[in-house]
């Protein structure tokens, strides 16, 4: 049926009666464009779903839909008071949240992919109704971030900063602790700083919150800085409390009652009294009245600086057509994307290092890096004349993508299924990403992971990540390579100088991956 057609069934049926008759047809084409938006990216949205219904982290990300929901409601009799219009600058923001979601979903990395799904829906409101009904619609189009999963990459640094709290306040209790990264052992024993436990949950969910109540409660923007910093800050703060009361509680009830007060107590209802501590602390400042309109639709159709974007106008059909257009290039440009892949060699084998002999690979504990979708893996032990002995893991990718991601999460040297816990950064450069691990609170094991592709070689994921970008938008796929050297911690050894050695006898980092990836 017609867009025209449906326009007249729905007119008859009073769906649209209330509204002005400028706003009936760019409301049918948005819903048009949005059912495209969506198609083109549903595995994303799916993706997204089930990561708030499933991950604690992100369940209050179900409530986000209803609160933009709200947001516009409360602003529609103002809005509708605005001219839709359609703007081509818009279909180039358009253009560019379609161009990161496209190099985001070809390389693997779903947080790129997932924001420009997501920032894809305000970019068709702002070329199909225009920037001056944008502005009105201002704070619920940019609070659908909020609506994208992130926090994770939070998580280290996190841990760090609570552990830190959690010996500070025990010392000053009166608990004699020491600490090892992440791991905090008293008299009552050891404790982690596990993920679960860096408050990220909570801390995101409080930036969510927090922008919510500044738009909604607050008119100065002194205050609304002030009120945000609160909102940052209180949750960290509160979340090493929680952790220190957990510990202070075991020395004297047992860990076994700890932790069971900790998930109930803490899980329950701790948060939700430092939020009504966050809402009290604000609630005196507030100089929003509930009856105060969220928006000025005069402010907005006499502002010149609107005036002046609303010169680069263009027709509705028009602007659909182009949109229409636009998901159609991508869609096919993402085809093909995902069916590059680089060649890469049949069989791969550690060489012989000078001054260096393999031996049997005998860990301590059982470790073995994971490289999901890799192509190739090689785990081998090297040992010095000297007795130093360092463990090389190789991975080679023909290509990067979904389920085949070297730096995904749970990827690389700590594998969160394992006895093994992340226990603190190490030593690191340019070249290799240092990190310090610990199984069965005792053995102790230092990792340096390295990520080549092309003439790249990089520690850091983020670049390496902006790498894979580039060549997968360019149609130019390249083999990957991630390195891993490790030595474990053995009496008096010392895995950074073992690490260090072998480093040296391997000669140029880049050339030595391409060599035994035999890519030269």
């Amino acid at each position: 049926m017609l867009p025209e057609a449906s326009l007249s069934q729905w007119r008859q049926q009073g769906l649209l009666a209330n509204l002005p008759d400028s706003w009936r047809q760019p409301l049918v084409r948005l819903a048009l464009a949005w059912a495209a938006l969506f198609l083109l990216t549903a595995q994303d949205w799916f993706d997204m779903a089930w990561q708030w219904w499933d991950s604690s982290t992100y369940n209050h990300i179900l409530f986000i839909p209803a609160i933009i929901g709200w947001l516009v409601w409360i602003r529609r009799e103002d809005v509708l008071k605005l001219t839709p219009q359609g703007w081509w600058p818009g279909l180039v923001v358009l253009g560019g949240a379609l161009l990161g979601w496209l190099t985001g979903s070809i390389a693997g990395v779903n947080l790129v992919a997932q924001a420009g799904a997501v920032l894809a829906m305000p970019a068709a409101v702002l070329a199909i109704l225009g920037p001056r009904v944008s502005a009105g619609l201002l704070f619920p189009l940019a609070y659908s971030v909020f609506l994208i999963p992130f926090g994770d990459e939070l998580v280290p640094a996190l841990q760090m900063i609570t552990a830190k709290i959690v010996v500070v306040l025990v010392e000053w209790s009166g608990i004699p602790a020491e600490i090892d990264g992440v791991f905090i052992n008293t008299p009552a024993g050891l404790f982690e700083v596990a993920e679960a436990c860096s408050g990220v949950k909570f801390l995101i969910a409080m930036i969510a919150l927090g922008v919510l109540i500044c738009n909604v409660c607050f008119n100065s923007w002194k205050r609304r800085i002030g009120f945000m910093a609160a909102a940052l800050a209180l949750p960290v703060i509160a979340n090493g409390v929680r952790a220190w009361g957990t510990i202070f509680i075991a020395q004297t009830q047992g860990v076994e009652f700890a932790a069971g007060f900790d998930h109930i107590f803490y899980g329950w209802v701790f948060f939700a009294v430092v939020i009504v501590l966050l809402l009290a602390m604000g609630w005196r400042y507030f100089d929003r009245a509930p009856e105060d309109p969220a928006i000025d639709p005069e402010a907005i159709n006499a502002s010149p600086l609107l005036a002046w974007f609303s010169r680069y106008s263009l027709s509705l059909n028009a602007v659909i057509a182009a949109l229409f257009a636009i998901v159609l290039a991508v869609a096919l440009w993402h085809s093909m994307a995902i069916r590059s892949a680089a060649p890469v060699a049949d069989q791969v084998e550690l060489p012989q290092i000078a001054g260096w002999e393999l031996v049997d690979y005998t860990p301590q504990v059982a470790w073995e890096p994971r490289a999901s979708g890799a192509d190739h893996r090689l785990l081998g032990r090297y040992r010095s004349a000297n007795g130093e002995e360092v463990d090389v893991f190789l991975a080679l990718y023909s290509s990067q993508g979904e389920g085949r991601e070297a730096t995904a999460y749970g990827e690389g040297a700590f594998d969160h299924r394992t006895s093994w816990r992340w226990l603190e950064p190490g030593p690191s450069d340019a070249e290799a990403m240092g990190d310090y691990l610990l199984a069965n609170g005792q053995v102790k094991r230092f990792a340096r992971t390295s990520f080549r592709r092309g003439d790249l070689t990089t520690g850091s994921p983020a670049r390496f990540k902006l790498a894979i970008m580039a060549d997968k938008i360019t149609l130019s796929p390249k083999p990957t390579i991630m390195l891993i050297l490790s030595a474990e911690q053995r009496g008096g050894s010392n895995p950074e100088q073992a690490i260090a050695s072998f480093e040296k006898a391997m000669g140029n980092r880049g050339a030595w991956m391409d060599r035994v990836a035999r890519l030269r």
